[in-house]
């Protein structure tokens, strides 16, 4: 049976979601194989065995988060020379795209990015221009390189412990790029946005006042988010932002609370599996995704609903 390498990024040494959702994507076309590129991986490994994985190669030779993004595609790319993978997976992040574009120079590969599905004859799907359009695509030269939104599939259990090998790798003419400083993002009690299985997002209609949006994320256990006008306005975090020239999201619930819905919002989250907008204007482009919509303000209408969330 073929085999599909996918890479464990980690934050802090701790596994997100995102991994085993790889791995599950993986096990449609072959044994996977989580390629560990860390000087944590001792505890980054008892984490993977919770996911379907096969094997776990561990890359020496290099204390990774001293360099940037290119050491991590150089080792990756030595993996894929060794192991002649059918197909090589990575979150669909950023940095996960970054590493993909690096690693398809390297190996002369085929590169999709954002896809959300992809079954076992590597068949990626992807939803472009706005979630107007569903492209289905494979990769014709090379070993094809797949970055995947997160969020996309649920994760599969895994049903053992799989085996470790180290590999050494060379790293002459290594990208000399050096992280000379680190400041991790401060974060809340409340999950990563773009891995959040819940969002609640405001825009323009919160005037600036987010306490509501929030409020109401809380009781939900969920992830904040913000339209563009609500980020540009200085009214949230532009890490926060949801949208096209923002994060992309894929939650099982996304709710949108005084979101126009213009198509630039939409580019972003319209893959969720339900959406509901809450809006004063029932003229609201959001009403078109949505799948369910209150017609109202979003200061009236959230408190309520918290109150009967937690009353739930």
């Amino acid at each position: 049976m073929s085999s599909v390498l996918i890479l464990v990024d980690h934050v802090g040494g701790v596994v997100p979601k995102a991994v085993g959702e790889l791995a599950t994507f993986g096990k449609r076309i072959g044994d996977v194989t989580a390629v560990i590129c860390s000087s944590k991986s001792a505890e980054i490994v008892p984490q993977l065995s919770a996911f379907a994985i096969s094997k776990i190669i561990i890359c020496d030779g290099i204390e990774f988060e001293k360099h940037s993004v290119g050491a991590t595609a150089q080792a990756l790319a030595a993996v894929v020379a060794k192991e002649s993978p059918a197909a090589v997976l990575i979150t669909s992040t950023a940095r996960g795209k970054e590493i993909a574009g690096r690693l398809a120079v390297r190996c002369d590969s085929g590169l999709i990015t954002d896809a959300i599905d992809i079954d076992s004859a590597c068949v990626a799907t992807q939803s472009v221009f706005g979630g107007s359009t569903t492209v289905h695509s494979t990769i014709s030269h090379g070993t094809p390189i797949v970055t995947l939104r997160s969020n996309s599939i649920e994760v599969e259990a895994g049903s053992g412990s799989p085996s470790v090998e180290n590999f050494a790798v060379s790293f002459d003419g290594v990208d000399k790029a050096i992280v000379t400083s680190v400041q991790p993002a401060v974060k809340g009690g409340r999950p990563e946005l773009t891995e959040a299985s819940i969002v609640v997002s405001g825009g323009r209609g919160t005037d600036g006042n987010f306490a509501p949006v929030e409020a109401f994320a809380d009781v939900l256990g969920a992830a904040v988010g913000a339209s563009r006008a609500a980020t540009d306005a200085g009214w949230y975090p532009h890490s926060h932002q949801v949208g096209q020239t923002g994060k992309t999201v894929s939650p099982q619930l996304y709710v949108a609370c005084g979101i126009s819905g213009a198509i630039q919002h939409r580019a972003g989250m319209q893959t969720s599996k339900t959406i509901v907008a809450i809006n004063k204007d029932p003229e609201a482009p959001i009403f078109e995704v949505a799948d369910f919509g209150v017609v109202g303000d979003l200061f009236a209408v959230l408190p309520q609903a918290s109150e009967g969330l937690k009353k739930a």
